[in-house]
This record gives structure tokens, sequence and C-alpha cells, in this order.
């Protein structure tokens, strides 16, 4: 436990049983956390759901860009921060996505709005009159496969079928390089049936 204070509560030895009991739940929350990122889920639909307008609380909220970087961010920072004893706020939040994109324009503010968001896609929950947020288990497989689709399938898919071949073949080759040479190969043949043209245009 790098700062007791983030217990929010005595931290006397006379607490220690209480102490004990919170910092147990916190590793039960990271192992939850570690097996939703290894384990995703994506509902059917979702992909098509999240773009478009959704409602939080009161609130009418807009979609959610898998395409711009902020919300990969602000997405990635709601994962890393499940774990978090008692949940965590739009400032602590705002906080972990300076430090996952090494920029320091995101503000609180902006995390509040990215926050409602999730929200109202169910992504995160926060309960009402509450400042703090948190991410239910289910939540965190849906973020965690989100990330992971967006980032290593359909990024490096897209970025390695306009190569005609594989470039110079690394010291170390992994059952997902497979995998991804296997799917480069045949997205170009799938390409040409329907009429996609992976080249760079001439300028």
């Amino acid at each position: 436990m790098h700062n007791a204070k983030e217990l929010r509560c005595r931290r006397s030895l006379d607490n220690f049983d209480q102490i004990i009991t919170m910092l147990a739940g916190m590793a039960d929350r990271f192992a939850t956390a570690l097996d939703c990122a290894d384990i995703g889920f994506l509902p059917d639909g979702i992909l098509d759901e999240l773009p478009l307008p959704a409602q939080a609380g009161t609130s009418r909220t807009a979609g959610i860009d898998l395409n711009k970087p902020r919300i990969r961010a602000a997405l990635a920072a709601a994962l890393a921060l499940a774990p978090a004893p008692g949940g965590f706020t739009a400032a602590q939040h705002a906080a972990r996505v300076r430090q996952l994109t090494g920029q320091d324009g995101y503000t609180t503010r902006q995390a509040a709005y990215d926050l409602r968001k999730l929200r109202g896609k169910q992504l995160i929950d926060k309960p009402s009159r509450a400042r703090r947020y948190h991410v239910p288990a289910d939540s965190a497989r849906v973020i965690a496969a989100l990330l992971a689709l967006r980032d290593h399938v359909i990024a490096p898919i897209l970025a390695g079928v306009r190569s005609p071949r594989m470039g110079r073949k690394p010291k170390t080759w992994t059952a997902v390089d497979r995998d991804y040479e296997n799917l480069r190969i045949g997205m170009q043949t799938l390409f040409r049936h329907v009429g996609i043209d992976t080249l760079t245009a001439a300028a």
C-alpha cells in the first residue's frame, strides 16, 4: 500500500483488521481486472451502439468513437483504475490519462465529460450523489476487449495488409506473430475479392 490515506479509514493498529480487509478487496479487484484484460468479451451489436447517443442519469450524452485517441485513453485509464479502493474520482482519472498519454492537457473537466459518456454506455457505474466511479467486472471485460480489438487486431491487420509480402522474419517468432501473418495473407485475398485496393495511390 503506497498511500494508506487512499483507504479512507482510520490507520491505527486497532483498525488493522479493517485495513487488511480493504487491502484484500483491492487484491481481489486487481486479480479480477487482470482476468478481464486476459479474457475480454464483446456483446452482440456493441460496435454499432457505441457511436450512438445515450443517457447517463438525467443527462443525454454523446456516443463513443473508438477511433479517437482521447476516448481510448479514457477507457484504458478507467480499466487501470478498476482495482482502486472505493472507486476513483474524475481527478484521478484525468491524472491516469495524462500518465498514459504523456500529455499534460487533459483536464478534470474533460475527464468528467468522458466518464459521463462511459456511464451512458454502462461501462462504468457512479452511485447517485457520489463522486467516485466504479468499473464492474463485466464492464472491465468489455473495455479490455474493445481496446484489444482496436489496437491489437484492426490497426495491425490494416497496416500489414498493405504490404505484399512480410519483411525480414524477427528472431522471436511467436504464435501471435503467426496468427498476424496468416491474417495478413488472408485479408489480402479477401480485399481483392471484394474490390478493395490496398496499395497507396500514386501522388
